[in-house]
């Protein structure tokens, strides 16, 4: 028999695995203030981690498999972005590049956002900013 849950609303959460999770994770602590909400360590060396950002969850885990570093440079080009929506976007942009991402394009206003883009240490592409009125 099934029970019918009502409570929990519909999201769609982003799962991000790279090669090295601890690494990873003390980056998006420094570059976003990100917040542990679940951590499982796994005796193999794995790492699973729930972070929040400012209520925006992701997930992260490590990548132990043979094919780790052929997947990272396919998923981690251009065919997945993040985009982090803030209401300060120059200081996150400026904290994630002293954490060690790589910068892209600048902070600026552009068709209606107030955007800059990165890519951190894991090779993911993320864009950092809001809309403007």
């Amino acid at each position: 028999m099934m029970q019918n849950i009502t409570s929990i609303s519909t999201t769609i959460t982003p799962w991000l695995t790279v090669q090295n999770g601890a690494r990873a994770v003390a980056f998006y602590k420094a570059a976003f203030d990100a917040v542990e909400t679940y951590r499982l360590e796994i005796p193999n060396g794995e790492l699973v981690v729930r972070l929040s950002v400012n209520g925006a969850e992701f997930w992260l885990s490590s990548d132990h498999s043979e094919n780790a570093d052929s997947r990272a440079s396919i998923l981690g080009g251009d065919t997945i972005r993040m985009i982090l929506t803030v209401n300060d976007p120059d200081s996150i942009f400026k904290k994630a590049l002293q954490a060690g991402a790589a910068e892209v394009f600048p902070i600026g206003e552009e068709h209606g956002w107030r955007l800059g883009r990165f890519i951190d240490p894991f090779g993911l592409h993320w864009e950092v900013g809001h809309p403007v009125s």
